[in-house]
């Protein structure tokens, strides 16, 4: 067994390591932790969500992006990769060559897979509430037709909706209604 000292990384470091590799990895507080493949269906899964945001936001000042991009929790001093996010941060109305980080997202979407569920439900919903500009948090289900919602309400309360099959995911802040059958579609459940 090998038995290393963890030392820490800045976040600079992280960002210049990050852009050289050909892994994705996130960082947590100085921590930088590799990121598992996703399978297909959560692939599809995801395609799914943000082409259909894409078509509904496509007039709007907001954008939508794959799990390709960094998200900057500053006040974790932590940068993970959503699976999809929108944001109507003005700034993002020109993207430079050089942009890789978004800070001020709406609207936040992870696809739980087995190995991801659990820090996706503590850690990252911790993290992703402390962010001021985020309205609504999606957590899907990607074996079993299910989506939960964490929607902001006021200052500090958030509501919890559970949709299953039959239902209709509703992102009020986006003025945005997708049916379920919509989210799954090709991905074989």
């Amino acid at each position: 067994m090998l038995n290393e000292k963890l030392e820490y990384v800045t976040p600079e470091d992280y960002l210049r390591l990050e852009a050289q590799s050909p892994l994705r990895h996130e960082y947590v507080a100085g921590g930088i932790y590799a990121m598992a493949g996703a399978s297909i269906r959560h692939n599809v899964i995801s395609l799914n969500l943000a082409a259909a945001l894409r078509t509904h936001l496509k007039t709007s000042p907001c954008r939508v992006f794959m799990e390709g991009v960094k998200l900057h929790v500053a006040r974790d001093n932590a940068y993970y990769y959503p699976d999809v996010m929108v944001s109507c941060d003005p700034r993002l109305q020109h993207l430079t060559a050089d942009a890789m980080v978004i800070d001020q997202p709406v609207v936040l979407i992870e696809v739980l897979s087995e190995s991801t569920a659990g820090i996706d439900r503590r850690e990252k919903m911790t993290a992703y509430r402390k962010l001021a500009s985020l309205k609504e948090y999606v957590l899907v289900g990607q074996d079993t037709r299910r989506v939960e919602v964490y929607r902001r309400v006021g200052d500090v309360g958030w509501e919890h909706v559970i949709l299953d099959a039959a239902d209709t995911l509703e992102l009020t802040s986006l003025e945005f209604r997708l049916a379920l059958a919509e989210i799954y579609d090709d991905s074989g459940i």
